[in-house]
């Protein structure tokens, strides 16, 4: 896992007004053997589902081909000649943008007909040298594709646009030619400067905000920012279970006391173990905020100490079905949620000491052993949330 900065993706989609369905695509796909990330945006011709097939089977192809290492050459002539063509413009029935993170910040940025990328390093717009791949075809369409590298520093952005943004307005109010690319950056540019860390999913929601405000709330097409945020790590730690080998359990102490970041500890031997080594006493509270669980505990230095598998249990499944309207509460496995979605570098260091208790055939059969829930837990946050997660067990 390389240390020296996090990829925060961020993006935020309006659709076409009177459309249940996007017609812009955005998907990435961290490749973690390799520390890549990638990230692809699409904006299909028109709006609603046909655009969205387009734009779709458009990224998908995009996505795999490069993390694939085709060279981006042959990367954008396969996509230009699989989509299909309008008869009469003359024109591909799909945009794209790619971007390939690679694990030293090295950065390829692929763009087809989507508005150029917005570049920001030290609060000033960095300007790569684009430059033009001409793409055999037999048609009369465009193909020439904007492409160009660059390694990334911490707290670089990129962001990502469809023409929503910089056509927004278009033909009314003061933005008779739309709201443009340079307005555009110049709103990001402020935006950064008098917020200087804000968030990927922030910064892409005042700018499609926007866009929306300029179209007076009516979206005359689809709407999609996507920034990539290079950032310092946030870190999280979560302990639960007691070490198989007693002997562990100064190794387990040491790793509280010495991880730089939030810390979660689930389990009440767990906690009891931790308090001995590092003597720092466990205060108990009568804080009944989820009837399913027992009440939270404090400990000096740590963010959260809960209840063991219970807790962990319904902490997996609130992940599972965890979505955009997902309203978390006050409970325990709600409060360790709130810290994982935080979070961007995890490590779950899971004692395998098997309490007898939870081998009772009369407890409810979702309750899985320790070391089930806990690969659950790492699964999701690293596919669904795109977190990077160590699963150590001791």
């Amino acid at each position: 896992m390389d240390n020296s900065f996090f990829i925060e993706v961020g993006v935020l989609q309006k659709n076409h007004i009177g459309e249940r369905i996007c017609g812009d695509v955005f998907l990435t796909r961290k490749i973690k053997e390799e520390n890549r990330t990638v990230v692809v945006l699409s904006d299909g011709m028109g709006h609603g589902v046909k655009a969205n097939l387009l734009a779709t089977l458009t990224a998908t192809m995009a996505i795999n081909f490069t993390a694939e290492h085709k060279d981006v050459h042959k990367i954008a002539e396969i996509i230009m000649n699989t989509l299909p063509v309008c008869s009469e413009r003359k024109i591909s029935y799909a945009t794209f943008t790619i971007i390939d993170i690679e694990d030293n910040g090295q950065t390829t940025i692929i763009n087809y007909d989507n508005p150029q990328c917005i570049i920001v390093r030290n609060e000033e717009e960095l300007k790569p040298d684009w430059h033009t791949i001409k793409i055999d075809s037999q048609d009369k369409r465009s193909n020439e594709i904007q492409a160009c590298s660059f390694k990334a520093l911490k707290e670089d952005r990129i962001i990502m646009l469809t023409d929503g943004i910089t056509q927004s307005g278009l033909g009314k109010g003061k933005y008779l030619l739309g709201f443009g690319w340079e307005n555009t950056r110049d709103m990001v540019l402020s935006q950064i400067t008098s917020h200087p860390d804000i968030s990927a999913t922030k910064l892409a929601s005042v700018i499609v905000n926007r866009a929306h405000t300029n179209d007076e709330y009516q979206s005359k097409d689809d709407i999609s920012t996507v920034v990539v945020y290079f950032r310092e790590p946030r870190k999280l730690l979560l302990c639960s279970g007691p070490p198989f080998d007693k002997e562990k359990d100064e190794y387990l102490g040491n790793k509280v006391k010495d991880f730089k970041g939030k810390k979660i500890i689930c389990g009440g031997t767990t906690a009891d173990i931790i308090s001995e080594k590092l003597n720092l006493p466990i205060e108990d509270t009568l804080e009944f905020d989820d009837h399913d669980l027992p009440p939270i505990s404090h400990m000096e230095g740590v963010e959260l100490v809960t209840e063991g598998i219970l807790t962990l249990s319904k902490v997996s499944g609130i992940l599972e079905k965890y979505n955009d309207r997902t309203e978390l509460g006050k409970g325990p496995a709600d409060s360790i949620i709130k810290l994982l979605l935080e979070s961007d570098e995890i490590y779950l260091c899971i004692g395998t000491a098997i309490n007898v208790a939870h081998q009772d055939p009369n407890l409810p059969v979702e309750l899985e052993i320790r070391r089930s829930v806990a690969k659950k837990i790492a699964s999701l946050l690293e596919e669904k949330f795109l977190k990077e997660v160590t699963l150590e067990f001791i």
